[in-house]
């Protein structure tokens, strides 16, 4: 692609559909039209979750009313590059862009070489807690194993009646983050027809026995989240801790408004002291679908938004989406930011060295769609009900495993 090419296209009077549910995405499409006045952008929020994709599915059926440009999941990104959705961006240039962000992160987006997104924000996952509690508690800093928050789990339950945290059996990404740290591979895709699905291994299981002891013990709490009791048990003391993401932080603030000062962040607790690893839960990258009739002007602006110096510091520290671009992630006007909430912590500096022991290797199904859904009716069922979450990964399995034969795959 010809930097003449490039002009041309952006001195082109165009209009591109822009699917984001990013709420104050707006200002970012102002900055990108500011600087090519040529491009007009219809952004449109269509929902979020598994309505975005079943409307993106259901408009390239039809063949008609298909974005230019898309947010997606990272773990949404094999199932569209299967059906030839999406827009291999390596030959507009993006492949020149990956020293620009973390390796782990490109890594969700570059599938043997072809580059499927600009990576856009992501969760490192991280441990906020109540530092009154665990004060009531007799602990004065914040569990560094897992032997160790099992052990405060009991002391903040005894001592406050308060649960440690909330495992959500209605949100897998929790789960598969916690997996992820744990360096479990419970899925993999070779990008062609071959798939491995291994969420019942015997790692995995350990995890879940440890998961199983702490919530039949009452010391962890299996609401669902993002509801009404929910948000309200992080804001009267029903938890004494959220393991959560790096966009946790700014949530809370928001969802907690009247705990101010009384929580602080950490790593999550490792298997063995010392250890720094970590895992993800959540982020995006914006794509393009290969139906566009306009690929330049469309990967320029996915590349605007997730690339371009005062776009991506906005999108951090206006937008507070956790930023995967490595200059934001050392930008000081960033890192070094003091949070009144978190008692003057430098909350976004801890989570920025946190994604730096993210795996890169992790990877997803093809049908992520159908695996969440399947973990709510089997995993999710079993940690609500209390009962044998290993039973259930062994269900789990099973559902995987056959579905993806159903579909032409061969399972490893």
């Amino acid at each position: 692609m010809s930097q003449a090419d490039i002009d041309k296209a952006m001195q082109t009077p165009t209009t591109l559909t822009f699917w984001s549910w990013t709420p104050k995405m707006q200002d970012e499409v102002d900055l990108f039209e500011k600087k090519y006045p040529a491009i007009k952008v219809n952004l449109q929020n269509v929902g979020q979750g598994a309505p975005h994709y079943a409307k993106i599915r259901t408009a390239l059926k039809a063949g008609q009313g298909a974005p230019d440009v898309v947010q997606m999941e990272y773990q949404e990104t094999s199932s569209f590059a299967l059906t030839d959705s999406l827009l291999d961006l390596a030959p507009y240039g993006a492949g020149d862009l990956k020293g620009d962000y973390v390796p782990w992160v490109w890594n969700q987006v570059d599938q043997g070489g072809k580059v499927y997104g600009i990576p856009q924000d992501s969760g490192p996952m991280g441990n906020l807690y109540r530092t009154d509690l665990f004060a009531k508690s007799g602990i004065t800093n914040a569990p560094a194993t897992w032997d160790e928050y099992a052990k405060d789990a009991q002391a903040v339950k005894s001592s406050t009646g308060a649960y440690m945290s909330n495992l959500a059996p209605n949100d897998p990404g929790q789960l598969m983050g916690l997996f992820w740290q744990a360096g479990l591979k419970p899925f993999g895709y070779d990008g062609n027809k071959t798939v491995t699905v291994n969420v019942a291994s015997p790692q995995a299981k350990n995890v879940a026995a440890y998961w199983q002891k702490l919530i039949q013990g009452g010391l962890v709490s299996v609401d669902p989240d993002f509801t009404d009791q929910w948000y309200q048990g992080l804001a009267n003391g029903k938890y004494a801790g959220w393991l959560t993401a790096a966009w946790g932080p700014v949530f809370l603030q928001g969802t907690a408004a009247s705990t101010a000062g009384k929580w602080n962040a950490a790593q999550l607790p490792q298997q063995n002291a010392g250890e720094q690893k970590a895992g993800n839960w959540g982020g995006s990258a914006d794509a393009v679908l290969k139906t566009t009739k306009n690929p330049i002007a469309a990967y320029e602006l996915a590349k605007f938004i997730n690339n371009d110096a005062t776009s991506t510091n906005q999108l951090a520290t206006k937008q507070f989406l956790f930023p995967t671009d490595t200059t934001v992630l050392k930008d000081p006007s960033f890192v070094d930011q003091k949070s009144d909430f978190y008692g003057g912590q430098q909350v976004n500096k801890l989570f920025a060295g946190i994604s730096n022991n993210v795996d890169t290797t992790f990877q997803w199904l093809p049908y992520m769609d159908y695996a969440y859904s399947s973990f709510n009716d089997t995993v999710g069922k079993a940690i609500a009900d209390k009962s044998d979450i290993s039973a259930s990964l062994d269900a789990w399995q099973k559902e995987l495993k056959d579905y993806g034969t159903q579909q032409g795959f061969t399972v490893q």
